[in-house]
Order: structure tokens, then sequence, then C-alpha cells
């Protein structure tokens, strides 16, 4: 069937006959704050703990807007320029994979014009992200290019407010070293822990698909 023309589904818990548009384009688009929350940044961040602290302030004002989840990305150059930000959509684009750092991935991969950061492995970028990687964005991480993987909040800290993380290789820091990927864990752990905190205490949606982590008769964690 052509991009663009109709089509007809039958869905499967009612049987209702509906009628549907096969899309042929997903346009990834940030939210609008986030143009003027660059433009007042650093031009360089210097060490990991600047980046760290961009990426929390990133995932608090996704937060504070209501306009995603309570995570947040970035791809760095070696020098610590700022190369693409990302944060969570999930929810606001009816998307479950726009997590930060796919969006950050494919926004640096656009802006370089390569799907391979490293290009052949000559250059070195981090992906600095305000969480440990989910299964589907660990996944990601080898195949993006990038050399090295900064985290800030652990994976039980995301489980711990009611996230589902999915099955992840015990050893999965491991499995990236083996690939020539350095990952650096629990940088300002706490500080970004306290963003998903906050995500709770405001009512944030927990969006597992198939009502995984969901609190009983509540779509929303209290």
């Amino acid at each position: 069937m052509r991009p663009g023309t109709r089509s007809v589904y039958l869905e499967p818990r009612s049987g209702a006959i509906r009628r549907c548009i096969m899309l042929s384009e997903v346009c990834i688009r940030l939210p609008d704050w986030i143009k003027g929350f660059v433009a007042t940044s650093p031009d360089v961040f210097p060490n990991v703990e600047d980046r760290m602290h961009f990426v929390i302030a990133l995932a608090r004002q996704n937060v504070q807007r209501e306009t995603g989840g309570p995570f947040a990305s970035a791809v760095f150059d070696h020098s610590g320029r700022l190369i693409a930000p990302g944060v969570n959509m999930v929810v606001t684009s009816n998307c479950s994979v726009l997590h930060a750092e796919i969006v950050a991935l494919v926004l640096a991969q656009k802006a370089l014009g390569r799907y391979d950061l490293s290009d052949g492995g000559r250059l070195h970028y981090d992906l600095v992200a305000s969480a440990e990687p989910c299964a589907m964005c660990f996944g990601a991480v080898p195949w993006s290019g990038v050399r090295r993987l900064v985290c800030g909040a652990r994976d039980e800290d995301a489980r711990a407010i009611g996230f589902d993380e999915g099955p992840k290789l015990d050893d999965w820091v491991k499995a990236l070293n083996n690939r020539g990927i350095e990952v650096l864990r629990d940088v300002l752990r706490e500080e970004a822990s306290v963003v998903l905190r906050e995500y709770v205490a405001a009512g944030g949606t927990i969006y597992n698909s198939g009502g995984l982590g969901e609190h009983p008769g509540n779509e929303r964690v209290l």
C-alpha cells in the first residue's frame, strides 16, 4: 500500500472496524522552550559534571513544563561542545521510542550527517544521560558511534518510582566496555534521582505499556 493511502484494520479487543492513515513521515520536534534554554547555556561544558548538570536541568524543566518524562540526555563532542540535547517525549508525542537518549542520538546524527557519530572510530562523542539506559536505549548505544556513556541516576532509581526498564544484561557495563565504549556511572546520581522523585510528587504518568508497573486502578503514581 502506498504511503498516505487509507487502510482498514480490525481492533483486536472491541472488534470495531476503524479507518487509519498510513503515515509516510515522522518528525521529532523538541519542546519549544529548549531553544531558549540552550541559548542561555555555555558554549562548552569542560567536564562530565558540567555536562550532567546541564542534562539534569533539562530533565527538571521537562517535568516542570509538563512536556515529557523525568529524563534528559545530550550528545557532546570531545571538547564538551553540545551537539544535540534530548528529553523524554513518550507521552506528549504518543511514541514509546522517544526516550531522551534516542532523541539526542537521532538529532546528533542528523546534525552531523552520519549514522556513525565516531566516523569510523576517528572521533569521540559522549552520550550523557540523567539515568542509566533502559533495555531499548542500551541497545541503541553501540550502534550510535558514541565512545562514552555518562549516567546519573541508576536503573534501580527509575524502577523505584515504577518505571519498567526492561530486560537488560546483568553486566551491561562490561558488554559496552567490550565494544570500546567507556561507561561512567553515578555522576551526580542523587541530583538526578531528585528529579525522578519530583516527577512522582507532581503526579507524572508512569508510562509502561500493557500496565506494567502501574499502581492498581490508577494510571498515575501519586
